[in-house]
């Protein structure tokens, strides 16, 4: 008998030690949050395996494996891998995020085996994958609506309903059960002991109680190190559950120094503050765009125009970890539908040369690591500091030195700082550059520069 359940009685007991504890917890200024070995200079790939290919299975997406490694990517984040639920679907195929089933694989993708030989293929040249988690709500038709209905939220009629108006497709849970939590939990469980995984991109992460996430974290790393992303944003999130939370604030700058509505200052704002609330090794996810912001928002081109390469070399070099979004690199130009297939054009692109220059710089030069494995930003002192923004980055005897004129005029640019009396090669023309304490260089509108030592 406690055979059969003493891990849940002890988990339940644990649950509720922390329960009780989280004032204290949250109260800690440090983080308990040991990154993986492997993290400190990753760079992380969005797979949406529906879209990927004409057949949309793990089987064909994985013959895609050996590109995205010349890339220089460490970390897959595959897009829900679940069964989608079929009561109230939207569209032909439905939502990633409605799961039907925490336990199974979405047999559109293939089954277990598959998705077994993708992780394995994966690993085998040195990339680590995480699956995306919907812990929030689940499909109207889960199975544990049946088995289980005290998970979810109840209507005062006791009806299941969704967690917000619009997802219609959708119904909520009740994390004041503490059942849930083990149930959550063991089925997170499943997938790192069937297929190897490596840790979990969770969905909506913000809708969810923070003990929940760290009662999980501490439960994962009893059977490995886990790689925990959020999609959440907040230091709050890095104190004992996530390595890595979205960047959204700087990104939605980024998009309104583009429309004329911000500056520079607005940027170097951002990151004062940034160092102000965060733990130094809290990694941040930088990203140009992803799932949500391709389908509902629109393309890179769309929202960064002529400044599209720009903000993803700006990605790629701050502090942080770049996200590429599937397509990027071969210059999508569309927005994926959602609820319906709808195939990347895989045509040949001058980004895949530019996200590859930028993340193998990255796994090289340490000063662009991540959280303390890396190097602080430091601004320099420009002649324009309202449409030039220039840091250099330092750690070990590694440098780089970025400049980004962020206007739609070209820049006669001047730097004074002791810092740039070296020798550098640059990025993307690969020549040597000696820079001076004093020097001066034009940029293009939205033009860049990126140099290393």
């Amino acid at each position: 008998m406690f055979e059969k359940y003493g891990k849940n009685f002890i988990s339940l007991f644990i649950l509720l030690f922390i329960l009780s504890n989280a004032s204290t917890l949250f109260a800690q200024k440090s983080t308990t949050v040991k990154h993986p070995e492997w993290s400190k200079n990753a760079s992380i790939y969005e797979v949406n395996v529906r879209q990927y290919t004409p057949e949309g299975t793990f089987k064909a997406f994985q013959k895609h494996l050996p590109e995205i490694k010349k890339m220089g990517i460490d970390i897959l984040w595959l897009m829900p891998i679940n069964p989608i639920g079929k009561l109230n679907r939207k569209g032909s195929l439905g939502s990633y995020y409605s799961i039907s089933d925490y336990n199974a694989v979405n047999p559109e993708f293939g089954n277990i085996n598959d998705l077994k030989n993708l992780v394995n293929a994966a690993h085998n040249l040195g990339m680590k994958v995480i699956i995306d988690w919907v812990a929030n709500h689940t499909s109207w038709d889960n199975i544990w609506t049946k088995t289980h209905p005290d998970f979810y939220i109840k209507d005062k009629n006791g009806n299941f309903k969704p967690p917000v108006a619009d997802w219609t497709d959708a119904i909520g849970l009740n994390y004041n059960n503490p059942k849930l939590w083990i149930a959550m939990e063991n089925s997170m469980e499943f997938w790192i002991k069937e297929c190897d995984i490596d840790g979990f991109r969770c969905d909506v992460a913000g809708r969810i109680q923070m003990p929940f996430w760290n009662f999980v974290r501490m439960e994962l790393e009893k059977i490995k190190p886990v790689f925990m992303l959020a999609e959440a944003e907040g230091p709050q999130f890095h104190k004992h559950a996530f390595d890595m939370t979205y960047s959204w604030e700087p990104h939605d700058i980024m998009k309104k120094i583009y429309a004329g509505e911000m500056t520079v200052k607005n940027l170097d704002e951002y990151y004062t503050k940034q160092d102000s609330q965060y733990n130094p090794d809290a990694y941040r996810m930088n990203f140009t765009t992803n799932h949500d912001e391709n389908t509902w928002n629109g393309t890179v081109f769309e929202r960064f125009g002529k400044a599209a390469k720009t903000f993803a070399v700006l990605c790629g070099v701050v502090r942080g970890m770049p996200l590429v979004y599937s397509g990027q690199e071969a210059g999508l130009n569309k927005r994926l539908r959602f609820f319906d297939k709808d195939t990347i054009d895989w045509k040949k692109s001058d980004f895949r040369e530019l996200y590859t220059k930028l993340i193998q710089l990255k796994l090289k030069n340490k000063a662009l690591w991540n959280g303390l494995a890396g190097g602080e930003m430091n601004r320099l002192d420009t002649n324009d500091d309202t449409n030039i923004f220039a840091f250099e980055r330092e750690k070990d005897k590694n440098k780089v030195v970025a400049v980004f004129n962020l206007s739609n005029d070209e820049k006669e640019i001047k730097i004074n700082s002791d810092k740039l009396a070296d020798k550098f090669i640059n990025l993307f023309t690969e020549k040597k550059i000696r820079l001076e304490q004093k020097s001066s260089f034009k940029l293009k509108p939205w033009g860049y520069l990126v140099l290393y030592k």
